[in-house]
């Protein structure tokens, strides 16, 4: 159903918006049925995980880090990653810099902004944004280059709470863009909506949505 599920997914996502088919838990095989398909960016939430696929997969695929990224797993994805979607914390930030310099790459980031009324969700306050922006530390850095934006509203069905949150990161990306990347072209993505809510997403800015149960089907938690 895999392939049925994406044509179905790429009628409701208009030009100029990446869909991220997110495949964290999901087997090698689903994911090489997505690729058949021409699906060629996928979301991993798992360091390790995400670097085993990618050892066994096509390697023309767009590897997408969208889960909280520990210090000590960035080792294993900073080769090859496409885009870490998931920088919550300057630590963070400046370690995956210096590893990047390792490699010899520049890795793209997005910020990612605490917009849910849940306190478990991860992210950047606008303060916190700005700390980082205007540090010294932050404009020495040559092997990170941030991109955009992410945020994960608050699993709710209260649809006009998430389109509220929603409208917040754009608000975001706009504060930001203007103040500190007005001339720069590849300072453009915001990253939010997932499966039940991609939809208003779209409607409110996003350049980037992950949906993954709506593609492979629920996640499997056992795994």
């Amino acid at each position: 159903m895999v392939k049925e599920n994406l044509e179905k997914i790429r009628k409701t996502v208009p030009e100029g918006v990446v869909l991220v088919a997110v495949s964290k838990t999901k087997p090698v095989e689903d994911i090489q049925e997505a690729y058949e398909a021409g699906q060629r960016v996928f979301g991993e939430n798992h360091a390790l995980e995400m670097r085993d696929k990618h050892e066994v997969l096509p390697k023309d695929i767009d590897w997408h880090f969208i889960g909280h990224l520990q210090t000590n797993k960035i080792k294993y994805i900073i080769p090859f990653t496409r885009l870490i979607h998931s920088i919550d914390t300057f630590n963070l930030l400046q370690a995956v810099n210096k590893e990047a310099v390792k490699h010899d790459r520049v890795v793209d980031c997005l910020l990612q902004f605490h917009i849910a009324e849940e306190e478990t969700k991860f992210g950047l306050s606008m303060e916190e944004a700005k700390d980082i922006l205007n540090s010294e530390i932050f404009k020495a850095m040559n092997n990170v280059r941030i991109c955009g934006v992410m945020g994960m509203a608050t699993n709710t069905d209260d649809m006009v709470l998430v389109r509220k949150e929603f409208k917040h990161l754009k608000d975001i990306f706009t504060t930001l863009k203007s103040k500190y990347f007005a001339d720069c072209e590849w300072f453009k993505e915001i990253s939010m909506g997932m499966s039940h809510d991609y939809p208003i997403a779209i409607e409110e800015g996003a350049t980037l949505v992950r949906v993954g149960s709506k593609i492979f089907g629920e996640r499997n938690y056992n795994i």
